[in-house]
């Protein structure tokens, strides 16, 4: 069995299409990857709000915008002085492109993207994925949890050994989307962090960690 192709079966069955990432514009996706670091997304749509309200969710607009301003507007978002920065550094970044959404998809490379301080590999992935729709598969903590509890992962591998293997495994931009949404999902609702919910987990039976829940 392909464990990997079984467990987005049972997923996309469970809970249907998720038509992640929730956003109006490319540049909301952008600027949501930035904030979405070490917070709920709830907190993140205040802030995105925020910025919609007085008009600044808009590359040039945002980049010419100070600091302390932006910061004042993404407060919901938690770490905000920090996220102030991180959005000014990456704008600076896609300003080189003149922040046309065609040449940054043609263009703009992972590599470009970690260059930029504070943008890490989860952040500069969603970018890619969601924004610029490149086909480079998301790792979060959801994943690494879930694969890890089936008994894929054993826990000490890093970001681009599971990348690559969720690349060999599955194909197509819209599949990548659809397949971390679906993960975040079931790590939200069932496979918790504390108190997983193994006894209504469509994994159950695959799971490694729930034999041994149900062993002991």
């Amino acid at each position: 069995m392909d464990l990997i192709a079984e467990i987005y079966r049972r997923l996309y069955e469970a809970y249907g299409p998720q038509s992640w990432w929730p956003a109006e514009t490319w540049f909301e996706v952008v600027v949501g990857a930035v904030l979405t670091q070490n917070t709920a997304w709830k907190n993140v749509e205040k802030a995105i709000e925020n910025l919609k309200l007085v008009g600044l969710l808009e590359p040039r607009k945002l980049y010419e915008t100070s600091d302390e301003f932006i910061g004042k507007l993404i407060k919901p978002a938690g770490f905000w002085k920090l996220k102030a920065r991180r959005l000014k550094n990456l704008l600076k970044k896609l300003s080189e492109y003149d922040f046309d959404f065609y040449r940054l998809r043609e263009s703009l490379t992972r590599d470009e993207l970690l260059s930029v301080a504070g943008i890490g590999p989860e952040t500069a992935d969603s970018i890619l994925l969601y924004a610029f729709e490149q086909p480079v598969f998301v790792i979060d903590n959801y994943t690494r949890r879930i694969f890890t509890r089936v008994g894929i992962l054993n826990g000490k591998e890093n970001y681009s050994q599971i990348q690559s293997m969720f690349h060999r495994a599955i194909k197509g931009i819209e599949t990548m989307k659809e397949y971390h949404a679906l993960l975040v999902e079931h790590a939200k609702r069932v496979c918790k962090k504390r108190g997983p919910k193994c006894n209504c987990c469509v994994l159950n039976d695959l799971c490694q960690f729930s034999k041994s829940t149900i062993q002991k």
